[in-house]
């Protein structure tokens, strides 16, 4: 059996589920059994009746699936699968931040640890922050971490006065203002689109923002317009599944790379070989501290709940 085979044997041996993060591998999101932005993974992660997920994607989207699933064994192909942003968050700081607004609800981004989730009231994620947001109550004044950009953006489209904190995401800041122009220049008719993690200056040029999932559907609604894709270039190839006939262009990085775009070096530590691996060793597993899981399930459930 080649190696895509032998993960489709552990998996029916074991009772295992793959679910891969829309920034993975062309390899890893064809085998997975399911490809989603953050939201619909911590839905699959919520309802799935398997013994052991894997998850392709990084460290905070396994340790939310464990958050949720306590009795379950989560595997992680690489632990070195970090998120910058996650990291510009360190529990300890964040903790003085908050003691600092003693008034104000706390809405934390998914992508961060378990222990900012603990100190949150609500999680939400770019799918669904702006309802999120809108379901508190005007006057009640409200921490957003730990995405500034998406902060900002939340801000302008709702009207709200927001406490950020000043963290953010490598890769979405990773584009060129100035290349996209020329890019754009040179393709006229085509529709940028971009996720809201991106810099202000991004977004004023984007004719759609919304989530990973939200773009791929915004592209299948009017697949006969060109786009200029300003995400993690992962993406791309669920993209072009669902329209296979439309041109999508990578937005242009500022540091010229393999591929030009922007690419997460954390999402793409994950292989199919570690994939296969951790599956038949089980390892590495992700374990969260009952009494912090605890703390941390509330506010992803208060979004879970809101996101039905």
């Amino acid at each position: 059996m080649n190696l895509t085979e032998q993960i489709e044997a552990l998996k029916r041996e074991k009772n295992a589920i793959i679910l891969a993060h829309y920034y993975q591998t062309e390899a890893i999101q064809d085998i997975a059994d399911y490809v989603g932005d953050s939201l619909g993974l911590s839905q699959k992660a919520a309802q799935t009746d398997a013994d052991v997920i894997v998850f392709a994607g990084v460290h905070f989207m396994a340790e939310t699936a464990k958050i949720l699933n306590p009795h379950k064994k989560v595997l992680l192909p690489d632990l070195n699968a970090g998120c910058s942003l996650a990291d510009s968050c360190p529990p300890d700081l964040f903790k003085n931040f908050v003691a600092a607004h003693p008034d104000h609800k706390v809405v934390t981004y998914i992508n961060c640890s378990a222990e900012i989730k603990a100190l949150s009231d609500i999680v939400c994620t770019s799918s669904n922050a702006l309802d999120i947001i809108n379901s508190i109550p005007k006057s009640q004044p409200i921490i957003f971490a730990p995405d500034k950009n998406l902060g900002r953006y939340i801000m302008k489209q709702t009207g709200r006065e927001l406490v950020l904190w000043d963290g953010s995401c490598v890769v979405h800041e990773a584009f060129s203002f100035e290349k996209l122009v020329a890019l754009y220049q040179k393709h006229p008719t085509a529709k940028i689109i971009a996720h809201p993690e991106s810099e202000t200056h991004i977004l004023n040029l984007a004719h759609y923002i919304g989530s990973t999932a939200g773009m791929i559907n915004y592209v299948k609604q009017y697949p006969d317009e060109m786009y200029i894709v300003a995400t993690e270039a992962g993406i791309l190839h669920k993209m072009q599944e669902q329209v296979p006939n439309t041109t999508l262009i990578p937005a242009p990085a500022v540091e010229d790379n393999t591929c030009a775009c922007s690419e997460c070096g954390y999402m793409k530590v994950n292989t199919l070989q570690k994939l296969y691996d951790c599956l038949l060793h089980e390892t590495p597993h992700i374990t969260v501290a009952p009494s912090l899981r605890k703390k941390a399930l509330l506010p992803i459930e208060r979004m879970l709940t809101l996101s039905t």
